[in-house]
């Protein structure tokens, strides 16, 4: 759609239902808020099914809810860099690099602060325990969160080697359909809803496999399958997809649960850490 989504919105204002009309109301007064919203958390604060909310992006013609959320930010709410604008972090070719410095590190710094007081100890307690108990341990994620799935599978490795990293989502779900009771998934999802993740979970709860999730929104679609949910911070917009102030509250849930893990059994962690730190000396020249 090329057109001003909330231009038509407004155009399409008056032949909208009852509950259309109330959730493009709140889309009008609440524009930049929405796109940083899962599809639960819009239809929770509009007043809205997500049944509507689905209809009401098809009858504007988008693919779906992530469509109408990319075309809000497109709208006139973008820097020439393609940042959201509003927030005090937005930057424009307008900055110098010496204010895009300070930009960046103020997002960084609030993404860590922001995960710091989302953490919950007993979930993290929750995820230690299933970690320590699994036989193995499946970092997965799709697009940008399979990188964190593979920080986590690197991190994890230098202290055992029952933690396994699979990118491709075909193998992904093999994979799972062929685990078992005492497997864990360690599933990362910023949004928490994509078809991919949705799919392994739903394998996963038929196997019994738990499932410990690492996303930023509470009541995203794949919290329904999810064993333990855990927070990170930091608002990522529509056009910030991948942006490394959303990975960073990851990496600092991936140390959290790394040194939770090793707390276990110090001694057999330690050791593994120092002969595989050894190994890797070697080859430094």
């Amino acid at each position: 759609m090329s057109a001003n989504i909330l231009e038509v919105i407004t155009e399409q204002y008056h032949s909208l239902t009852r509950s259309g009309k109330k959730l493009a109301d709140y889309i009008f007064a609440n524009t930049y808020h929405v796109q940083y919203m899962s599809i639960s958390n819009l239809a929770e604060n509009s007043g809205v099914s997500e049944a509507t909310i689905t209809r009401f992006c098809h009858n504007l013609g988008l693919s779906g809810y992530n469509g109408m959320k990319l075309a809000l930010a497109k709208a006139d709410y973008a820097s020439d860099l393609g940042d959201p604008l509003g927030a005090p972090d937005t930057i424009t070719s307008e900055d110098t690099l010496k204010s895009v410095f300070q930009k960046l590190h103020a997002s960084q710094v609030l993404s860590l602060n922001e995960t710091l007081d989302l953490l919950d100890e007993e979930a993290v307690t929750r995820a230690v325990d299933l970690l320590s108990e699994a036989d193995r341990v499946f970092c997965f994620g799709n697009g940008g969160s399979m990188v964190m799935a593979m920080e986590a599978w690197a991190r994890f490795s230098t202290a055992t080697s029952r933690f396994v990293h699979i990118s491709d989502s075909h193998m992904q779900a093999i994979s799972i359909a062929l685990a078992g009771e005492k497997d864990v998934i360690l599933f990362f999802s910023y949004s928490g809803s994509t078809k991919d993740m949705e799919d392994i979970m739903r394998i996963a709860k038929d196997r019994k496999v738990r499932v410990i999730l690492i996303t930023h929104f509470p009541k995203s679609r794949a919290t329904e399958f999810a064993d333990v949910v855990l927070l990170c911070g930091y608002n990522e917009g529509p056009l910030q997809s991948g942006s490394v102030a959303a990975k960073l509250g990851q990496l600092f849930l991936i140390e959290c649960l790394f040194y939770g893990f090793c707390k276990r059994n110090p001694e057999v962690y330690a050791f593994a850490r120092t002969s595989t730190a050894e190994a890797i000396t070697r080859k430094l020249l």
